[in-house]
């Protein structure tokens, strides 16, 4: 084992830890919540360490990167996540490497999904983002718009909804984080009682590296933790 690899694999133990402590104080288990190790600022090689070190599910958030490192990881069974934004012409290359698309985040790229889905013979796995923030510089829908974009969503072959996916506020601490992550557990449980056939609303990607004790608090399935994978790393 390298240096590199044992830090990470420290790392990884802590957070661990953390996850089963705020898991407990949920009354949940954490069995129940995933990890996704998020990449975006890391090489290759310190995210093959991260894939050496055991966690398999990893997670981008430009698709460049993503095919790069799909292809350069070919060898270590991963299953990436694509959770940054996803523009509709890199969506033909993106999903045949992608197990779950996180960033979902308009009525046209949901359609393009799908008809991109058929013509590759697969269906795509994906979350709804939502713009729980209300900032006019992120991504996702409004809580408003996602009643119809559930329903849309019942109408595409090809596509999957499997959730919602959302980002804190900018400022505010953990404290806004856990409100706003509260926010999107009503709204997902309010908008489950009437979810259309073939649309599930079982996963909620919330919470990143700063912030995802709060998430578990809340009903997070999904954490997306990058920054404090690589603490005491150069990656």
């Amino acid at each position: 084992m390298t240096d590199v690899q044992r830090i990470i694999a420290q790392n990884i133990g802590r957070i661990r830890e953390r996850i089963a402590e705020a898991a407990n104080r949920a009354g949940r288990s954490a069995a129940n919540i995933r990890m996704v190790a998020v990449t975006k600022y890391a090489s290759v090689d310190a995210t093959r360490q991260l894939a050496l070190s055991g966690l398999k599910e990893l997670g981008e958030s430009r698709p460049q990167q993503l095919w790069e490192k799909a292809t350069a990881l070919s060898d270590e069974n991963i299953h990436w996540h694509l959770v940054g934004h996803l523009q509709r012409n890199k969506v033909p290359r993106t999903i045949p490497l992608v197990h779950l698309i996180h960033s979902i985040d308009n009525l046209k790229l949901m359609e393009q999904l799908s008809y991109e889905g058929s013509k590759q013979n697969t269906t795509v796995a994906g979350l709804l983002e939502v713009n729980i923030s209300g900032d006019k510089e992120k991504h996702g829908f409004y809580p408003k718009e996602l009643a119809s974009a559930i329903e849309a969503a019942a109408n595409f072959s090809h596509l999957e909804i499997h959730g919602l996916m959302a980002m804190a506020h900018r400022e505010g601490g953990i404290e806004v984080a856990r409100k706003d992550f509260a926010a999107v557990r009503e709204l997902r449980d309010r908008l489950a009682n009437n979810a259309p056939d073939g649309v599930s609303l079982s996963e909620l990607s919330l919470g990143m590296s700063g912030d995802f004790e709060e998430a578990i608090l809340e009903g997070a399935t999904i954490l997306r933790v990058g920054r404090a994978l690589f603490d005491g790393v150069e990656y």
